[in-house]
């Protein structure tokens, strides 16, 4: 693990471009990398994570210029991608047939994930690379998101050849994910751009979220039933705690009686929420305790991203 230094940048490009993995920041959560165009660097990523070959990966590029190398910009594509980017936003789009992609990162369809990640961090490691880079979630398929490096570390242990360290990412939850290859518009993920925003954006838009979980139809990460998962099961719209659980709370109320208590958001500020889920999800998750008991959250706006990744990690195995 290294610091975000101009040299610990210089080797990373080095090891993606050797075909090696690098974990690195963008504003969602920390990102196990690869070059996109090299198929058994790709495949280390799937084998690292023990991710299944049918769950596609997000191809993050440096901006709009360098996505349209990769797939096509028809319709509305184009404007959410002005408007969205560089930011949370991944676009699914038509795969140029000579992209030099992986297909591994496509899974088999047509359709590639791109994304052009804020964060500095990573936009400086893919100016470095000077390539597309693969980049799911930084942790064991299936597990808790990680959103600082030490999360990395004790996911994936040694799987990656480094883990650059620029702190805790600002947002906390992966980006939203929308189809944008056919012609209406379809939330396939939720995430910090929300349902409201694109629909005042750009009128009818379809949320597809919860749909896709065969390997016949998942067109985009984060969209298997059980994802995001904790050790301990989840109890979700808790109000009240047992002796034996822990209680992940969100806002004023706090019921007496857990093992031990962590907030969400004192204030009930949502996107201080999403920040904190993924590393208060980590913290409760002992085998001391019976279970995490998870207080209410509003269904709407970036409410509607936490509940999902609730949902998912509440799923039994």
């Amino acid at each position: 693990m290294k610091p975000a230094t101009a040299a610990a940048l210089d080797e990373a490009a080095a090891i993606l471009g050797g075909g090696g993995l690098v974990a690195f920041p963008t504003e969602t959560v920390y990102g196990l990398g690869a070059d996109a165009c090299n198929e058994r660097a790709v495949a280390r990523i799937f084998a690292a994570k023990g991710r299944p070959q049918f769950n596609p990966l997000i191809v993050h590029v440096k901006d709009l210029a360098a996505a349209a190398r990769y797939a096509d910009f028809d319709g509305p594509a184009k404007a959410l991608a002005a408007r969205f980017w560089p930011g949370p936003l991944t676009l699914v789009l038509p795969r140029h047939a000579d992209s030099g992609l992986s297909l591994l990162v496509s899974a088999g369809l047509d359709t590639v994930a791109l994304r052009v990640p804020a964060h500095p961090c990573a936009q400086k490691l893919l100016a470095a690379f000077g390539g597309p880079i693969a980049a799911p979630s930084a942790n064991a398929s299936g597990a808790v998101s990680p959103t600082r490096a030490e999360h990395v570390a004790q996911s994936l242990g040694s799987e990656p050849d480094l883990i650059i360290d620029d702190g805790p990412c600002s947002i906390g939850l992966e980006s939203t994910v929308v189809d944008a290859s056919g012609e209406t518009l379809c939330v396939l993920r939720h995430g910090a751009v929300t349902l409201e925003e694109l629909r005042t954006e750009f009128g009818s838009v379809a949320d597809a979220s919860a749909a896709g979980e065969t390997a016949e139809t998942v067109k985009s990460p984060g969209m298997l039933a059980r994802h995001y998962a904790t050790s301990l099961p989840l109890r979700l719209d808790a109000t009240s705690a047992d002796p034996d659980e822990a209680y992940l709370a969100f806002g004023e109320a706090l019921p007496p009686g857990a093992a031990r208590t962590e907030n969400l958001s004192p204030s009930g500020d949502l996107t201080e929420a999403a920040a904190n889920l993924f590393a208060l999800l980590r913290a409760l998750d002992s085998q001391e305790y019976k279970a995490i008991a998870v207080a209410p959250i509003p269904d709407e706006g970036l409410g509607r991203a936490i509940n999902d990744r609730l949902r998912r990690a509440a799923t039994p195995a």
